[in-house]
């Protein structure tokens, strides 16, 4: 299905030449008496970013995204294991489409896994997640200078923790950028 290039943002996935597209931004600049839109995609197979121009006017074809909540079962070496919660129908992604979202995963999260047919794509975390301090360092009454301390999560990701957070705390991690948000 085509759509207008006005109706692309951020979010929206198209196909591009065979190729799907997830719009980063959009900005629109009008010179010379036309209306310019440039976007900024990333290509969901190989992670590429590219930039594209385009007039207004011109249409651009959506691409039919399908959503299925699934299960984080395990990992290997190479892969993440995940489990459909209706069907219980198993599928492998490789370490490369979880990205960084890899160290947020512990067994048994329930995430969304965006799919083009069959073809899984991404997997797309929660905006934040409860994990258990597994190490940390104690934290000296009246120590303020700082501002806080490192603490190793049960799935290996470091984040920075104030000082009153002890091993064994469930913390709840922004997802997007690795911060404390408080305790869960």
């Amino acid at each position: 299905m085509a759509i207008p290039i006005n109706d692309v943002k951020p979010g929206v996935t198209v196909e591009i030449d065979g190729e799907l597209y997830r719009c980063l931004e959009f900005h629109q600049k009008r010179a010379a008496q036309q209306t310019r839109i440039k976007i900024k995609f990333k290509n969901l197979r190989s992670g590429a970013i590219i930039d594209k121009t385009f007039n207004t006017g011109e249409k651009i074809d959506l691409a039919r995204i399908d959503y299925k909540q699934m299960q984080f079962l395990y990992s290997d070496q190479n892969d993440f294991h995940f489990m459909d919660q209706a069907t219980y129908e198993q599928i492998a992604l490789p370490r490369e489409k979880i990205g960084e979202g890899a160290k947020y995963l512990k067994e048994g999260f329930v995430v969304n896994i965006s799919f083009y047919g069959s073809e899984a794509l991404d997997v797309n975390l929660p905006a934040a997640v409860e994990l258990k301090v597994t190490e940390t360092a104690p934290g000296f009454k009246g120590d303020t200078v700082s501002g806080g301390k490192p603490a190793t999560m049960e799935t290996g990701v470091v984040v920075q923790v104030p000082f009153f957070v002890n091993v064994g705390d469930v913390l709840k991690v922004d997802t997007r950028d690795g911060k404390y948000l408080g305790r869960a």
